[in-house]
C-alpha cells in the first residue's frame, strides 16, 4: 500500500497583515523533502511577505505552519533558523562593513564551530569569486556577487529548508543564469527550496511545483512545466 510522506512544510490558512491591509489571504500549500517549489507573481502579490512569514520575521495573523510535523506557528525567527529554515532575503541585505568571510561565518552562528571551515569550503566551491575576494568588505561587491554572498550566508546555516526571495532581482541576464545554475546544483543535491521569484520563466523551469500568487491569494498551481504551458500564465507572466 502506498503511503504519502508527511510534508517537510505544511501551511494551512496562512494570513498576514500590515495594519489593516491583509497581505496574505488564506494560503494552503506544502513542500516535500527534496522538492523545489516556486511562487511567481507580480510586485505586490505577497511573495516577500510569504517568505518572511515562513521564516518568522513577519508575524502571521491566522493559520498554521507545520515543519517536520511540528507546529511552529508561534516559534520565534531565530528558533526557526535553528530548526533548519534559512532565508536569503530580498535585496540581499549583506553586512556591508564586514568582510565576505565574516558575513558567511555569521550565517553559521547556530552551527558547531567545528563545521564552519567545511561549510566555507562548500560555499567557495559553489561561488569561486567569493573565495577570491573573501577578505574584501561585502559592500564593495557587485550586486550579483552580493546575491551570491546572501545565498551562501543562508547555506552556512545548514538549512533543511532554504527560502530564496527574488534571487534574480536587479541582475544582468548573465548573472541571473549563473545564480540559477547554482540553484540547479542545490536542487540536484536534494535541497528543499521555496523560491519566490519575479522571473517567472526561470523559476518555473527550475521548480517541481509552482504557485501563482495574486494579491495575497494562490490563483493557480501545478507542476512547473504545466504552468509554463498554461495560457493564462504565458500571457500574464511570460510575455508569450
Amino acid at each position: 500500500m502506498n503511503t504519502v510522506a508527511t510534508p517537510l512544510l505544511q501551511v494551512q490558512g496562512l494570513e498576514s497583515a500590515y495594519g489593516r491591509i491583509k497581505a496574505l489571504k488564506g494560503l494552503d500549500f506544502h513542500i516535500q523533502a527534496g522538492e523545489t517549489i516556486a511562487f511567481v507573481g507580480a510586485n505586490g502579490a505577497g511573495k516577500t511577505t510569504l517568505l518572511r512569514t515562513l521564516s518568522g520575521v513577519q508575524p502571521m495573523t491566522h493559520g498554521q505552519i507545520f515543519f517536520k510535523g511540528q507546529n511552529i506557528s508561534k516559534l520565534r525567527a531565530d528558533l526557526r533558523m535553528r530548526a533548519g529554515i534559512c532565508q536569503s532575503p530580498e535585496g540581499r541585505q549583506v553586512f556591508a562593513p564586514m568582510t565576505i568571510e565574516d558575513n558567511l561565518r555569521l550565517g553559521a552562528y547556530t552551527q558547531p564551530a567545528s563545521g564552519v571551515a567545511d561549510g566555507l569550503e562548500k560555499i567557495y566551491q559553489l561561488f569561486p569569486v567569493l573565495k577570491e575576494k573573501r577578505h574584501l568588505l561585502a559592500g564593495l561587491l557587485s550586486g550579483g556577487q552580493q546575491q551570491m554572498l546572501a545565498i551562501g550566508r543562508a547555506l552556512m546555516g545548514n538549512p533543511t529548508l532554504l527560502l530564496l526571495d527574488e534571487p534574480s532581482m536587479g541582475l544582468a541576464p548573465l548573472l541571473v543564469a549563473e545564480i540559477f545554475e547554482v540553484l540547479k546544483i542545490l536542487k540536484a543535491q536534494n535541497m528543499s527550496i521555496v523560491l519566490a521569484e519575479q522571473n517567472a520563466l526561470a523559476a518555473l523551469e527550475l521548480a517541481d511545483r509552482a504557485y501563482v500568487l495574486e494579491t495575497g491569494r494562490i490563483r493557480l498551481e501545478g507542476s512547473g512545466e504545466d504552468l509554463i504551458h498554461n495560457e493564462q500564465v504565458r500571457s500574464a507572466y511570460l510575455g508569450m
